[in-house]
């Protein structure tokens, strides 16, 4: 039934194609901007409950913000579609609590946070509310849409008080969000153009606007990148070149680990990342975990 949900979706949005281009505009973009909410299970709830809980107001929307720790170097956690705030579990525990303190949030239409609609804009949006209140941050860490939207906001928002990033197998481009649906729901090229003409229309740019290399030129403070070979979700070609135009960055490209990243070497990585100087080394400039 669930194989069956996007190729009735995409039915229809074709249908309305023909019939009714802009409703048929209008229908996709919001199922391209719906994320299915996953049920937190007993074990995310647990881990969940070990930390302080405060709600980030942005427009109406509810945004559930987290809190562990209680040292002086903040770290900021953003995760990507359809995922929350239980992913950074592993990352979370690496860091002394006395020395760090470490804050992730549920994106909109995610977690616990309310609102049922994401979009990258929106997602930056609310990332620049919680660093602006968080004041200076010694890192971000972010995976997947979560990595591209900080690129994003980055580059929009040069002077945010943020000394390290850290992206986790990011998107390369707005185009491969469209290309992933059009194959999903089997979408027809005039459903696509309508589509990507309301897109244009809501978000007052052009789809090849989004691009994490372009975003990533703009960008001077250091960075790490780390992308997996083989990856199912996101081509590691993306953090290839999001690394050939940020010049103060590091890639490490993995194999084996997937979409997730969270091999216990990984985590290795990030810790010695954030505790170096804020000057990356020439050495660093291609690095490879076999």
């Amino acid at each position: 039934m669930k194989k069956l949900i996007p190729l009735i979706l995409g039915r229809c949005i074709n249908l309305l194609s023909a019939i009714a281009p802009r409703y048929a505009g209008q229908i996709g973009f919001k199922v391209f901007c719906y994320p299915f909410r996953g049920t937190l299970k007993p074990y995310h709830k647990k881990f969940l409950s070990t930390a302080k809980t405060s709600i980030l107001q942005h427009e109406g929307q509810r945004i559930q913000v987290y809190q562990w720790g209680s040292g002086a170097k903040k770290i900021v956690f953003f995760h990507g579609w359809q995922s929350h705030s239980y992913r950074w579990k592993n990352y979370i525990e690496q860091f002394p609590a006395n020395e760090y303190t470490l804050y992730a949030l549920d994106a909109p239409g995610h977690g616990l946070s309310t609102g049922s609609f994401l979009t990258v804009p929106l997602y930056s949006v609310v990332i620049e509310k919680l660093l602006l209140q968080l004041g200076e941050v010694e890192a971000v860490i972010s995976h997947s849409l979560g990595a591209f939207t900080i690129l994003y906001t980055l580059s929009r928002l040069p002077l945010l008080p943020v000394k390290k990033t850290i992206l986790l197998a990011p998107p390369g481009e707005a185009t491969e969000f469209f290309n992933f649906y059009r194959t999903t729901l089997r979408l027809n090229d005039r459903s696509v153009r309508h589509i990507v003409n309301h897109f244009e229309e809501v978000i007052s740019k052009k789809v090849d606007f989004f691009s994490a290399s372009k975003f990533a030129a703009t960008i001077t403070q250091p960075g790490l990148i780390i992308h997996d070979e083989d990856d199912d979700e996101t081509s590691h070609l993306h953090s290839v070149a999001i690394h050939k135009s940020w010049t103060n960055s590091k890639l490490i490209i993995t194999k084996g680990r997937g979409h997730n990243l969270k091999a216990p070497e990984i985590l290795k990585e990030i810790v010695n990342f954030i505790g170096t100087n804020n000057t990356l080394e020439e050495r660093y400039a291609n690095s490879i975990i076999p």
